[in-house]
């Protein structure tokens, strides 16, 4: 690092440290000097971060210290977990994140189950969730979408860095995808194939193998659990 970036750095670590949110690249800008590359800027700090027990991470949309992920397990022996959200809020934000903007009629079709005010209003307590407008339809019904705390709060710079459904066809035999997620992907998969099995059988049809090749990953991915 040089010296002459060395001031910079300084101020975008403290900015940073001290933000309580992910930092964007416009508010940076903005503090620093105004000869200064916010990019190279970044780039210096999370070098000298790299090896650390704290990592400068990219997440929704903006930077954050983070816990290296190799030291992450360690700290569960001092640092209490928040309270994993109930499955059936996970499956509901699951089906949100992958289908938003999306009507609360459309999540119970995909669910196969009515969903419960007291499930919205937990994924609306912890900011995970809030309404997108309406969709222009008898009873103009609300459209509902994540939030940039759902993007921070699974470590995600950007929706498209959700994982694919075909991440879920893995390796019986390899590693869980481990990250919540992949977890949370898993729960929306199995959800959706399940629905789409029981209408099948309805129709008097068996599911199709690939649907169940489909949910028996799914099933692997829930049962290795998040890594946070």
């Amino acid at each position: 690092m040089s010296e002459d970036l060395k001031p910079a750095v300084r101020l975008a670590e403290a900015v940073i440290f001290a933000a309580t949110q992910p930092v964007t690249l416009r508010t940076l800008a903005n503090l620093l000097p105004d000869d200064a590359d916010v990019e190279a800027v970044l780039a210096a700090l999370a070098a000298d971060y790299a090896e650390r027990g704290v990592n400068l991470t990219e997440v929704s949309g903006g930077w954050q210290f983070r816990t290296a992920p190799d030291i992450a397990p360690l700290l569960r022996k001092v640092v209490e977990l928040p309270r994993r959200l109930p499955r059936v809020a996970m499956e509901t934000l699951a089906i949100v994140a992958y289908h938003q903007p999306v009507t609360r009629s459309e999540i119970e079709e995909i669910r196969g189950a009515a969903l419960s005010q007291t499930t919205l209003d937990l994924l609306l307590e912890n900011g995970l969730v809030t309404p997108k407008g309406r969709r222009e339809s008898p009873g103009r019904p609300t459209l509902w979408g994540t939030t940039p705390a759902f993007l921070a709060q699974f470590g995600l710079n950007d929706l498209r860095d959700l994982p694919k459904r075909e991440e879920l066809l893995i390796d019986p035999n390899g590693p869980a995808l481990g990250s919540p997620a992949a977890d949370m992907l898993a729960t929306e998969a199995a959800t959706e194939t399940e629905a789409v099995a029981e209408a099948e059988a309805e129709a008097g049809s068996e599911p199709d193998s690939d649907i169940e090749a489909q949910v028996d990953a799914a099933a692997e991915v829930s049962e290795g659990g998040p890594e946070r």
